[in-house]
């Protein structure tokens, strides 16, 4: 059935609505960034003609430590979605295949862990790390973010491995292939799009922790959020400072979506086929 001229003209307008309300936020950061103090909330706001500077900038890169920050953030994020991946995977393809309903169920385990409120493992979790004189590390971090990352890639990845053909590893188990084979040739290569997906939850999820980093970093680790609040302070807030760090943290996340966004779009919408 064709769509009338008015109703493709009423979904453009829609969707031109719909990515504007959205990059408003991104908007008002880049402005920001370039306008002095005083002129971050005039009445009416300025969004295009007002002096432009750079000295949020200079402040940024001179009086902070914004790149420290960032390093901390890609170390943090790439730990923890490393090892999110290194034992969500397997989970989730061994409860895919599993034909005991005991383990199958199992799944629902990891859902629950996900609806837990992140601050309740927060306390728990700080008096362990402190009898393990890890606190103010980055294995202290990484390990928290893991705990609801992998919990996430296995119920995500059992879903994705539910839609691989379990032909294709029995054909290639009839040809001589051992299970792991069968796993690391033949299921994996097929479930990229679904890893793909998972990863950048976990780095997604990992860059934006915030509760989590103010509790276990020190100085030395502070993550890129951490960073972004000490813009915030007693005399005033510093906005302007406060949209440059926000832009910094955004570009990583930013390039790395645009990479890989057909591999994303394309896990979430075979994960979710089944559940």
């Amino acid at each position: 059935m064709k769509t009338s001229t008015f109703e493709n003209n009423m979904r453009t307008i829609l969707v031109i609505v719909a990515i504007l309300f959205f990059l408003m936020p991104i908007f008002w950061l880049l402005t920001t960034s370039f306008k002095f103090g005083r002129e971050a909330f005039t009445i009416p706001p300025k969004w295009i003609f007002f002096d432009y500077t750079l000295k949020n900038f200079v402040e940024v890169l001179q009086n902070t430590q914004t790149p420290r920050f960032l390093l901390n953030s890609i170390i943090v994020s790439a730990g923890a979605t490393t090892l999110s991946l290194l034992l969500g995977v397997p989970a989730g393809y061994a409860i895919a295949r599993s034909k005991s309903a005991l383990i199958n169920s199992s799944a629902y385990f990891f859902l629950l862990l996900l609806m837990i409120p992140p601050i309740a493992m927060l306390i728990p979790f700080y008096l362990v790390m402190r009898d393990l004189h890890l606190l103010g590390s980055y294995a202290s971090l990484i390990i928290l973010d893991t705990v609801f990352d992998a919990a996430f890639v296995v119920w995500m990845m059992r879903s994705y491995f539910k839609d691989v053909p379990q032909e294709i590893e029995e054909a290639a188990l009839v040809d001589g292939a051992s299970p792991l084979q069968a796993f690391t040739r033949i299921a994996l290569p097929l479930s990229v799009p679904g890893i793909v997906a998972s990863a950048l939850y976990c780095i997604i999820f990992s860059w934006n922790d915030f509760l989590f980093a103010l509790m276990l970093t020190s100085p030395k680790t502070k993550t890129i959020p951490l960073g972004i609040l000490a813009s915030f302070s007693a005399v005033e807030i510093s906005w302007g400072t406060m949209a440059v760090m926000s832009i910094f943290a955004i570009i990583p996340a930013l390039i790395i979506t645009l990479f890989l966004n057909r591999y994303f779009v394309q896990g979430l919408t075979m994960g979710s086929a089944k559940g």
